[in-house]
């Protein structure tokens, strides 16, 4: 195994690591909660499209 240490202790560590590295990243999202709701966001008006040839007349 890596840097000599027993298969045992190397899962133990892996777990360990990787339980650590959940539990943190699950603090931080209930922590920093997104704010999920959507804005009204109002109609823009719609402007009439004038052609190119209309512009040149």
């Amino acid at each position: 195994m890596p840097a000599r240490v027993l298969m045992s202790t190397y899962v133990k560590m892996l777990a360990a690591s990787l339980l650590a590295m959940c539990v943190g990243a699950e603090v931080v999202h209930r922590y920093y909660r997104p704010d999920l709701t959507i804005p009204e966001i109002p109609p823009k008006k719609h402007k009439p499209q004038v052609s190119q040839q209309e512009e040149l007349k």
